[in-house]
């Protein structure tokens, strides 16, 4: 596979012959400003404190969730002004569905929350096995017309692409239509991108950085570390 080069520390791609053919089509990536950089810088530093990741990750993930949220469909809603016009407005439409992949993916799961008060959630664990690094399906959790709804898919990392392609095809099983998954993704690499969008072209991803690649422990560089752990506290 021919790999992008990207900006490591903008997050944005420079040359990239793979990546051109999904940017702006099934890849939203978020603009590339001066703030979000602030931002990232905090989070991919090894040395910040728990609480400083937990609060500027959350701020990147309200981005992500509001542009997220932008790619949905709306439908007419009209109000009456305090003036007594109307308003010729929208309003989101009502089959949401909002799946964190189970851990790191429920570190999204409070911004989405507090954006669309009384989403629905559902709830996939994928855990990759240590010796054959194949994804495998232990638990889900989702509503019954799960078919009807618009899928805002957690999950911060898309490094190789296995769990979220996984993940995916659960909920394709289930008769969700590749254009009503939305993958609401942290951070990513060209390699998990083509994955993604060769085997699953209708899936939109929104994501806060693409790296520059994956090393030889599939690592994304110059990378974050593990999102959950250090999210969560776990981390040694």
């Amino acid at each position: 596979m021919t790999t992008a080069t990207t900006t490591a520390t903008a997050g944005a791609p420079t040359t990239a012959p793979t990546l051109a053919t999904y940017l702006d089509r099934n890849v939203h990536l978020l603009p590339q400003t001066d703030q979000l950089r602030a931002l990232h810088t905090v989070v991919r530093d090894r040395n910040a404190r728990r609480e400083d990741f937990v609060f500027h990750a959350g701020r990147i993930i309200r981005l992500l969730t509001e542009a997220a949220l932008d790619l949905l469909p709306f439908e007419p809603y009209d109000v009456t002004t305090p003036v007594g016009s109307t308003y010729r407005g929208l309003r989101f439409t009502r089959k949401l569905c909002g799946v964190p992949i189970i851990r790191a993916g429920e570190s999204m799961e409070a911004e989405l929350r507090a954006v669309v008060p009384g989403i629905r959630i559902g709830k996939i664990l994928i855990q990759r096995d240590k010796t054959t690094k194949q994804p495998h399906l232990y638990y889900t959790a989702l509503p019954d017309d799960i078919a009807d709804r618009h899928v805002l898919l957690l999950d911060p990392m898309l490094a190789t692409g296995g769990t979220a392609l996984a993940a995916i095809e659960v909920l394709r099983e289930l008769g969700v239509p590749e254009e009503h998954i939305v993958f609401v993704n942290f951070i990513t690499v060209p390699e998990g991108i083509t994955a993604v969008c060769e085997r699953y072209p209708g899936v939109r991803i929104v994501t806060s950085a693409i790296e520059e690649r994956l090393n030889e422990n599939a690592y994304m560089v110059p990378g974050i570390g593990d999102f959950g752990d250090r999210y969560f506290g776990t981390d040694r």
